[in-house]
């Protein structure tokens, strides 16, 4: 199960991790750090004038190393971001870096087809290694300070820190070690093998489907293997005599780009779809919030209405064919599909974990048992010529939009709660806000907006016509509506924001810690801000 999902600004190129912390590496030049249990932002490294392809710890977490494009590598003081030394000499752009055990050399790849070693107290080039074609991969054993691997081109070789090649030669795109540096993980494009490091023997051998950009890591343990093809994660459990398959995640959109564990149940996948990705292992296999394009998508139609009930954490999106679907956000399950029968859903709300409502064509109000998939209730709407229907937040009244007139109805009584008679023209419902409600009606030229609140008894009493573009997430943070995004109520600063294609949502809800908007593109989004809100 995807536990969490931290959308970037820009594509993430490359993860590193150590301890609690997350190391990001963007198309963008700074390098984000991330809290690797909540997911949050923590700190910003700027320093690197192009994209930052290649990140790596140091073993006791004080040091990270960079790799960029603008042809240099850096080293950072993680405790206070600040660059310690930068190495020149590169020609092209950098590809990938790595550090020894002993913190005393950096190794990095480059396009300009040389592996460089570098001492890192003198901040000098001691070895240039020319290969045939850009160096992709470079990595130091983490327990042996003379073992680095690199990958030029398919050809992975070994070096000692002398720039002498020692032992044999493998065909691989990609070499990682296992955390105690006895095994490592290679693939070629269509199977990823385990080995021993110093036999060459083959510990586990997978066939791959799908060969396009293979990426591998070890769990901290040493247990499991995750393979990344594409949008997909594949973990395997390499122990015993029969490595077999364990977990299969789907979540990305786009070609996963790095992939890293940050426990031995944690994985974090990044992508080019601008979302890094926080995976339970053995919790559930499949992200309720964004599915694998190429497999069956997780809304076959575009969604109209989406409801979120708070204590369950049921998610209710309603879409255009007909069919309402239901996931439990906290163990995802589901989804539970309703057949209406009906392609005019225009409102859901569910109430407890069990109760849906759907406003169908032939102006009905049907009351489902999500739990179930059963038809509990119908409600009869008192007129033919329903414009536009919506039920309040609390799930205790329905809204009623018709030819000059709306009207408030008790959802359980099917009481009147009161009435209020307008001109024609009518826009439909902008917004519910508990039994306060706003509609519009257009001239032709323009828009006006109406609210009144019918909670008050007697005569619903007239509001401001301001219509609300914000949500209070709670006193100190508040949803923008409009620019899908969250704003620090005392400074007014931005603290997170969705772009592209997330950056305008069809329809929001918000249960107190999960915020679930979908999107014209049959995608529904879900956000987890409880660390947010704590801060």
């Amino acid at each position: 199960m995807c536990s969490r999902t931290v959308l970037l600004n820009d594509s993430p190129w490359t993860l590193s991790h150590w301890n609690n912390t997350i190391a990001v590496g963007s198309s963008h030049r700074d390098i984000l750090i991330l809290d690797a249990i909540t997911g949050s932002q923590m700190a910003v490294l700027p320093g690197h004038t192009d994209e930052v392809r290649s990140l790596t710890f140091s073993s006791d977490g004080t040091s990270l190393v960079s790799g960029s494009y603008d042809t240099t590598v850096k080293i950072w003081d993680v405790q206070t971001g600040g660059v310690v030394k930068t190495f020149y000499g590169h020609t092209g752009r950098i590809r990938s870096v790595s550090i020894s055990a002993n913190h005393a050399t950096v190794a990095s790849g480059s396009v300009d087809k040389t592996l460089r070693l570098w001492n890192i107290e003198t901040g000098e080039c001691h070895h240039i290694i020319k290969q045939q074609s850009t160096v992709f991969c470079t990595s130091f054993s983490p327990t042996d300070s003379q073992c680095l691997i690199s990958v030029s081109g398919t050809t992975a070789q070994h070096w000692d820190t002398d720039g002498h090649k020692v032992g044999p030669t493998y065909e691989s795109c990609q070499i990682t070690f296992s955390p105690d540096g006895t095994q490592f993980v290679s693939n070629t494009g269509s199977n990823v093998t385990v080995q021993n490091i110093n036999s060459g023997v083959a510990v586990a051998r997978f066939d791959i489907a799908d060969s396009y950009y293979v990426l591998c890591c070890f769990s901290p343990d040493g247990r499991l293997v995750a393979v990344a093809t594409k949008y997909k994660v594949c973990v395997w459990d390499i122990t015993g005599l029969d490595p077999h398959l364990v977990e299969t995640f789907v979540g990305h959109v786009s070609n996963i780009t790095s992939l890293t564990f940050s426990s031995p149940s944690t994985l974090i996948s990044a992508s080019e779809d601008k979302l890094v990705k926080f995976w339970q292992i053995g919790a559930s296999s499949t992200d309720p919030a964004i599915t694998d394009p190429k497999s069956t998508s997780l809304i076959l139609a575009p969604t109209k209405s989406i409801a979120l009930e708070v204590g369950s954490g049921l998610i209710t999106p309603s879409g255009l064919d007909g069919v309402i679907r239901t996931w439990s956000i906290s163990t995802g399950k589901g989804p539970l599909q309703l057949l209406t029968g009906d392609s005019h859903q225009n409102n859901i709300q569910p109430i407890g974990s069990k109760l849906i409502f759907v406003w169908h064509a032939d102006s009905k109000i049907n009351i489902w048992d999500a739990e179930k998939g059963e038809l509990l209730q119908t409600m009869n709407v008192p007129r033919s010529d329903l414009k536009d229907l919506r039920v309040s937040g609390d799930g205790s009244k329905v809204f009623c939009l018709y030819e000059g007139l709306i009207q408030a109805w008790d959802i359980w009584t099917k009481e009147a709660m009161g009435e209020v008679e307008f001109w024609d023209g009518l826009v439909g419902i902008l917004a519910i806000d508990g039994s306060k409600i706003w509609i519009g009606t257009s001239n032709g030229f323009t828009v006006d907006v109406f609210a009144w609140d019918f909670g008050v008894p007697g005569f619903p009493v007239e509001l401001s016509d301001e219509l609300p573009d914000i949500l209070y997430l709670n006193d100190a943070k508040v949803w923008e509506v409009n620019t899908s995004r969250v704003k620090d109520v005392v400074t007014g600063k931005v603290v997170f924001q969705l772009s592209e294609r997330f950056g305008k949502a069809v329809c929001v809800q918000w249960g107190g810690q999960h915020l679930v908007a979908s999107f014209r593109l049959k995608e529904v989004l879900i956000l987890d801000f409880s660390h947010m809100l704590l801060q």
